[in-house]
């Protein structure tokens, strides 16, 4: 099985060191390695002469903002040419633990879209993380099924699927039909992707033994930064689905006074 990872990156240059550097020492290696770079050249010199070789899909901003899905899109149709058969997509803040694609090449069936653990990591000690203790610095995201190395939990609920890391063969891929290109900006793409695959029968599965480490960086929670994004993309995500998503930061928001709720139209605005 022809294994392809994807990563998609603006910034973030120390993160995508680490991440390839995790790749490097991967016990399965990735057979393609595709970084989908937004409004970001330096990438394809930053990565360049180091493994595993990265191959640079280089797209730019729209009106400002990441075409988060249509990158994720780009770097699938890369993978795909060049003969993948399982697409392994990670965050570009995650390095993959060394059984993370063995776990997911296991595992690989069609009809199935697969999600291994994530943990989040302390910000890193002076010299940087220890790519070989990763493990013990965090236990995977309670918020998230923990299965055992080797289980597998079938039947997942698809409304907690991330994006962070997760793997589906080519043929599902094209089942699902890929990310939605109107959302652009930070949420609800991978919510709608989510949506998508259960909507076209596409079953989801929980991966013992396929870690990922998020590593860590300043944030904000509610994610204020984010917030025009956030509406736009829930409203888009309201009127293909019926509901809104992202509600617990919808609410968060609300108490902030910084949106409002207007019953009657089922919508929520700027305050």
């Amino acid at each position: 099985m022809r294994t392809a990872v994807i990563s998609l990156a603006s910034g973030r240059h120390p993160h995508l060191l680490r991440q390839q550097d995790g790749l490097a020492r991967s016990a399965r290696a990735p057979d393609h390695y595709v970084i989908a770079a937004i409004g970001d050249p330096g990438i394809q010199t930053l990565t360049a002469g180091r493994q595993p070789s990265a191959d640079v899909v280089a797209l730019d901003l729209n009106d400002g903002r990441l075409p988060l899905a249509a990158a994720r899109n780009a770097g699938a149709a890369r993978a795909l040419a060049a003969g993948a058969d399982l697409l392994v997509f990670l965050d570009v803040d995650c390095i993959p633990g060394p059984t993370l694609l063995g776990g997911y090449t296991r595992a690989a069936q069609d009809g199935v879209l697969l999600c291994g653990t994530v943990a989040y990591l302390p910000p890193p000690p002076p010299g940087g993380y220890d790519l070989d203790g990763l493990a013990r610095l965090a236990p995977p995201h309670p918020a998230r099924p923990v299965p055992a190395e080797g289980e597998i939990l079938r039947g997942g609920d698809h409304r907690l699927f991330w994006s962070l890391s997760f793997a589906l063969t080519a043929d599902t891929w094209k089942r699902i039909g890929g990310f939605h290109e109107r959302y652009t900006g930070y949420g609800g793409e991978d919510t709608d992707f989510a949506a998508t695959a259960a909507h076209r029968g596409v079953d989801l599965w929980w991966v013992g033994g396929a870690p990922a480490y998020h590593q860590h960086h300043p944030t904000e929670q509610p994610p204020v930064q984010h917030i025009d994004d956030i509406l736009r993309n829930g409203a888009l995500y309201k009127e293909r689905w019926g509901s809104w998503p992202m509600q617990g930061w919808l609410r968060a928001f609300e108490a902030r006074g910084l949106v409002q709720y207007v019953p009657a139209t089922d919508s929520w605005r700027r305050r």
